[in-house]
């Protein structure tokens, strides 16, 4: 599926009141987890508002926004980390709050990622409730919340500003609101480097529109209408199962799902938003390549100061397989196994459902990204926490089921993901 033809847009403040009760059990379950973080650190003797601010990739954003790009640590087996490899909004926004507020760069971190894990939690919403319904919306917002690394999305990471960037550019995308798209595709790209994701969803899905356009200007000659055939094509279904309402009048960004002409403002705004998309990526990587004097792919060179690259899954292929040369490692080992299996799974259960093309095509190449570099091995699951459309299978079957059986998966599921979460801020955590 290319584009989702629009039902009428809602008002802000009704759009609120549908999410409202997502956004109330997101809030409760990050409470919960916050709750608990603080009380496992203070039995610990540590802060834990330093385990959430002032601890690895946070200590990073807060020296470039506080010093800007430059710094840099040389280590004894030569490898150089640099911090031109985070990309530079996170940092932008910290230094914005400081410069307008009596707040720290790192208390800056910590606010930017409260209020984008929400904007994050509303665009989640948006996205499950036009494919699936309000009820599996909610659902997919609080199994986000409750997967075992949602701790992360409290703490001044850049992954909640990336994950609401992108959602809600794909549900641009699905709108049919492309300048939008692009707009917010463009930030995204400044986020982190898995905004090529965002990019490659707006371009695929701009391209298949394309396609689908100029099959639709040219019908077949030989094909005549069905005389007996008195249906409103704007009664089909969508991808949801929901009847198509008329679109809402014509903006300046107006949705142009597959029941609106295809007119020349219509294919304007489609390729302003590609165009528009790639720019935050390929201009900071372009920066990058010109401040280090190494070219377009002086950024490349960065990641491989930190061992980052992509491989293909090769390293992390070694990684898993080294799990089995002891057995209590191998039980991680299958852990591992396990792990990336049911990832798979839900991205192939996701395409059996025929999730809309943007979606398949972000997800596929957050995964990709998240599973074949050869970056840290445990960082792995809060590289797929952006990765949300992941979840909407499990969405799909919770909003199914009966509401008690539900609300105890995920009451217990939260509880488990809240503890988890303490245990593993105050252990190995992150990066």
């Amino acid at each position: 599926m290319t584009d989702l033809a629009t039902r009428v847009a809602p008002t802000r403040a009704g759009a609120l009141r549908r999410a409202a009760p997502a956004l109330a059990g997101y809030v409760a379950v990050r409470a919960l987890g916050l709750l608990a973080l603080f009380l496992w650190s203070a039995a610990r003797d540590k802060s834990a508002y330093t385990l959430l601010t002032a601890r690895w990739d946070a200590l990073w954003y807060v020296r470039v926004a506080e010093l800007g790009y430059g710094y840099e640590v040389r280590l004894a087996n030569g490898d150089v980390h640099s911090n031109l490899a985070f990309f530079p909004l996170l940092p932008w926004l910290e230094r914005l709050v400081a410069a307008v507020s009596p707040l720290s760069y790192a208390d800056g971190g910590f606010l930017v990622s409260l209020l984008s894990s929400l904007a994050a939690a509303w665009g989640i919403f948006a996205v499950a409730d036009h494919v699936y319904g309000r009820r599996a919306g909610v659902c997919a917002v609080l199994l986000w919340a409750v997967l075992p690394v949602g701790i992360v999305q409290s703490m001044a990471y850049s992954e909640s500003l990336f994950t609401a960037l992108a959602a809600w550019s794909l549900y641009a995308v699905l709108t049919g609101r492309w300048v939008t798209a692009g707009t917010l595709a463009l930030f995204a790209g400044l986020t982190r480097p898995v905004g090529l994701a965002v990019v490659a969803a707006v371009w695929v899905t701009a391209l298949a529109s394309f396609a689908r356009d100029r099959r639709t200007a040219a019908p077949d000659p030989q094909a005549a209408p069905d005389p007996q055939d008195t249906s409103d094509p704007q009664d089909a279904p969508t991808a949801s199962g929901t009847p198509i309402a008329p679109e809402a009048p014509p903006g300046p960004d107006t949705p142009s799902g597959p029941g609106a002409p295809p007119g020349p403002g219509t294919r304007f705004r489609r390729i302003l938003g590609m165009v528009l998309a790639p720019l935050g990526t390929a201009g900071y990587v372009l920066w990058v390549g010109h401040h280090t004097g190494k070219g377009p792919l002086g950024y490349l060179d960065v990641q491989a100061g930190w061992r980052n690259g992509f491989d293909g899954g090769w390293a992390f292929a070694r990684f898993v397989a080294d799990k089995f040369t002891s057995f209590p490692a191998a039980l991680a080992g299958v852990g591992l196994i396990i792990g990336v299996a049911s990832v798979v799974w839900l991205y192939v259960t996701g395409v059996r459902q025929r999730q809309p093309l943007p979606l398949l095509v972000y997800t596929g190449v957050v995964t990709a990204l998240a599973l074949c570099a050869s970056s840290y091995f445990g960082s792995k699951p809060r590289l797929l926490l952006p990765a949300f459309p992941l979840l909407l299978p499990l969405a799909l079957a919770l909003a199914r089921a009966r509401m008690r059986r539900s609300a105890t998966v995920l009451g217990v599921v939260a509880v488990a993901s809240a503890v988890y979460g303490a245990f593993w801020l105050n252990g190995s955590g992150p990066p």
